[in-house]
């Protein structure tokens, strides 16, 4: 799928539209790829324009979401198919996405970009071979695709996951990046078994919580990523920090023993799990 060209909108970004415009001004500079680039929208009574293209003022929007314009209409950039899956706007331009309300990125104190930066220098990814796991909107990609990495492999499981990734400007985009990003709507714990032992150099581990997809948490499915990595090869596994008062478990930790009965050597770093393959 071909990444979105249009506008995106927030409700701030409409509301700066329209008090420029009923100040009297006839342009307006702003952002319409979230924080990306700026631009110049010219300003009428009934529309506005951008990249020589014209759009109808906006019915009233809603916090904490982004919109696109679908050809008729600017619509929110969700979807629901058994679940509500939605990007969401953050204070640092890089949007995170939730599904059912649960939002899948840290960004509380930094941008979803930069967290994912921090990530990806524990792998050392440049000039290497990289395998995604779990994608998302691809950021750990594009952070591997910005630090030299020779190739990269992704893949998704959701496909509604990756319709958001066409709509997101920050979210890499496979067909321009020169064949160095494969991205792959597949689930990995069945994947893998296809991928040859000791290809990777380096491996990125980002599942959804224990609870939605344990099997990616699986001595079995950790056994197979040690299986795929090369001697000396780094991997970062993304836990996040749960209660263990709440939930009654530690999971880093436990992470961190099935990684080592699968052959590697680990150690808790950032929100989760380093290791280098013995």
């Amino acid at each position: 799928m071909s990444h979105y060209q249009g506008p995106l909108l927030t409700r701030p970004l409409a509301e700066a539209l329209l008090a420029a415009r009923n100040d009297g001004a006839q342009t307006c500079m702003s952002s319409f790829d979230l924080g990306r680039s700026s631009g110049e929208a010219r300003l009428h009574a009934d529309a506005w324009e951008w990249r020589n293209a014209r759009y109808p003022w906006p019915e009233k929007l809603r916090d904490r979401t982004i919109y696109y314009w679908d050809g008729d209409a600017f619509e929110p950039v969700s979807r629901y198919s058994g679940a509500l899956i939605k990007l969401v706007p953050t204070e640092w331009g890089a949007p995170t996405f939730e599904i059912d309300g649960i939002k899948m990125l840290p960004t509380a104190k930094t941008s979803p970009v930069e967290d994912a930066r921090r990530k990806v220098a524990l792998v050392q990814p440049q000039g290497k071979q990289v395998l995604d796991t779990c994608g998302g909107l691809g950021y750990f990609a594009a952070c591997c695709l910005e630090a030299g990495a020779a190739r990269i492999r992704s893949f998704e499981k959701n496909a509604d996951v990756l319709w958001l990734r066409t709509l997101n400007p920050w979210s890499p985009d496979p067909d321009a990046s020169g064949g160095r990003l494969q991205l792959a709507h597949g689930d990995v714990s069945e994947a893998i078994a296809g991928i040859a032992s000791a290809s990777v150099d380096a491996l990125l581990h980002d599942p959804p919580r224990f609870g939605i997809a344990g099997e990616l948490y699986s001595q079995v499915f950790y056994d197979q990523l040690a299986r795929v990595l090369r001697k000396g090869g780094r991997m970062f596994h993304y836990t996040g920090s749960p209660n263990t008062l709440t939930s009654g478990r530690d999971v880093p930790r436990e992470v961190a023993r099935r990684l080592e009965k699968a052959g590697l050597k680990a150690e808790l770093a950032l929100d989760g799990v380093f290791a280098i393959r013995r």
